[in-house]
């Protein structure tokens, strides 16, 4: 089985791509041939700040690597390191339609939000569909919210098949049962992201402690009975599913073991378990990221085994599209 799945080099990573995606990343490794991507090109579809990408870039590679990746049983690289990735993303939209690039909700979600929406936000699910087809990918892990990018992968790919003979695996999207929608601490009705929602509620990787645990204690629990088991009460949901996700236990476990318990403790506790899962790999990704020859030769190495990889893919759609070749 061959597994790929990619992260943007941008803004501080949180716990909520931690459990959409970085503990399934370790996890998979066991299960294939996998192929985890930096996806650089991607992060200039929105706003952002040359010097701030490459620092990110660098800190992402080294938070990979720090919470479980192994370059000896992953392929860990950086995506403008491999050229096919912007070639095959071009030809791929050849057999992309505009209608269903605009129904694409993250477009639609991210260019409301913006005054400028550059070209590249819209074609973004074109070059993800490269990513993941290159690599004649299974099974691609990834947080809920690219679960349509997902789809539209398939869709291209068995597209392309149709029409130019079987090139892609159409590969199957799989999103974690718990963990992965991981809420604002004070929005518990928006993602944890780091670029939407308070501040206050976003719990980076890096954060130290004893602000893990204020943002813990401040988190928005609902008004109301003091009961864990509740639809109508995503705060504590939310600080459930985020205790499942740093302790491996069940939520069924979570919800009888504090049975009648307040709120307080219960927040407390939440705060606690996050902070004994990160403390870690914080050290881990500080010694990563104070050797940066060292982060940069496992981003080579990986980069060489993704573009030996990728590189027959590419060939055979220049192939079969008709293409002269050099």
């Amino acid at each position: 089985m061959r597994i790929f799945s990619g992260i943007r080099a941008s803004g501080a990573k949180t716990l909520g791509n931690y459990s959409g995606g970085f503990r399934q990343y370790a996890a998979m490794q066991e299960q294939g041939e996998a192929f985890f991507c930096i996806v650089d090109l991607h992060s200039i579809t929105t706003p952002f700040e040359p010097e701030e990408l490459r620092e990110a870039t660098l800190d992402l590679a080294a938070l990979l690597f720090a919470t479980g990746l192994d370059a000896d049983r992953s392929t860990v690289f950086v995506q403008s390191h491999v050229h096919e990735h912007p070639e095959a993303a071009w030809l791929l939209g050849s057999v992309t339609s505009f209608g269903e690039l605009r129904r694409m909700t993250q477009f639609k979600d991210r260019s409301a939000e913006q005054d400028f929406v550059s070209a590249g936000l819209f074609t973004y699910p074109v070059l993800m569909a490269a990513d993941i087809l290159l690599y004649r990918t299974n099974v691609v892990p990834v947080g809920d919210d690219q679960r349509q990018h997902v789809e539209l992968t398939r869709d291209i790919a068995e597209r392309f098949n149709q029409r130019f003979g079987e090139t892609f695996i159409v590969p199957e999207v799989m999103v974690p049962e718990e963990g992965a929608r991981v809420k604002n601490l004070q929005e518990p009705e928006r993602l944890m992201s780091t670029t939407r929602g308070a501040p206050q509620g976003v719990v980076r990787l890096i954060d130290p402690p004893d602000v893990v645990r204020k943002k813990f204690k401040s988190a928005v629990t609902d008004s109301g009975r003091e009961v864990l088991h509740d639809p109508e009460k995503p705060g504590i949901a939310n600080l459930i599913e985020i205790m499942s996700v740093a302790t491996g236990e069940s939520i069924p476990e979570i919800e009888a073991r504090y049975d009648g318990q307040g709120y307080g403790p219960f927040k407390e506790d939440v705060g606690e378990a996050v902070v004994a899962l990160l403390v870690p790999i914080q050290h881990r990704y500080q010694e990563l990221r104070a050797d940066e020859p060292q982060l940069r030769g496992l981003l080579a190495r990986g980069a060489a085994k993704a573009s030996e990889t990728a590189a027959p893919t590419l060939e055979a759609m220049y192939e079969r599209m008709g293409f002269v070749r050099p």
